[in-house]
């Protein structure tokens, strides 16, 4: 699959960013035969299943120029690079603590020209910064994920939504938002995109 899906749902991208996300599948490819980061059976999907999944998140918040984003275990730049595609005028650091995951992050988004990102092999409990909000493709659950990040979330409000954590995850997520029930909200990704693998994914948001 080609980054016109991509495109499709994303219509007001500039020639600039349409070819920063073309530029993603070569590069992936190339990375991925050297250092494992998305599996092999799963590098055709690269798209779909890691370019728009990180996507989701632009489709619920729309940062303001200047905004400062954590993106906590990022693996291989997932949704750290294509939301800093979409947001040149924001600011991204891409953390993970596996540093060879973090070499592909900061070589692909060095090959692309991206000029607001980042990369640093660091575990989230080493990481002082603070940001406007930490992202993730989240595999731990929300509380455990809020102890971790609280610290590094800064006290000055720049956009719609207040300060917080934004995670993309599947599944039922009633339970591990139940402690969070007033300052936190859900959004089903199928209500953005389109295909059977958005239909148990979302992205969901705590303020903090």
């Amino acid at each position: 699959m080609t980054a016109e899906i991509i495109f499709n749902y994303f219509p007001e991208l500039t020639d600039t960013q349409r070819e920063q996300f073309r530029q993603l599948d070569a590069l992936y490819r190339d990375w991925n035969a050297k250092i494992n980061v998305i599996s092999r059976k799963d590098i055709d999907n690269l798209y779909p299943h890691h370019v728009l999944h990180s996507l989701g998140i632009a489709k619920i918040i729309n940062f303001r120029p200047g905004t400062q984003v954590l993106d906590m275990g990022t693996g291989g730049g997932f949704p750290g690079i294509p939301l800093a595609i979409c947001f040149p005028e924001c600011h991204f650091k891409l953390i993970d603590s596996i540093g060879k995951k973090v070499k592909v992050a900061q070589a692909v988004a060095d090959a692309i020209g991206l000029q607001n990102v980042v990369c640093e092999h660091r575990n989230v409990l080493e990481e002082k910064g603070r940001y406007d909000f930490v992202v993730s493709r989240a595999v731990m659950n929300a509380p455990e994920l809020v102890k971790l990040v609280r610290k590094n979330i800064a006290r000055e409000q720049r956009n719609a939504l207040p300060n917080g954590l934004i995670c993309l995850k599947g599944g039922d997520l009633d339970e591990e938002l139940k402690a969070f029930r007033h300052r936190s909200e859900q959004w089903q990704l199928s209500d953005f995109f389109s295909g059977p693998f958005f239909e148990t994914k979302k992205a969901i948001y705590i303020a903090l």
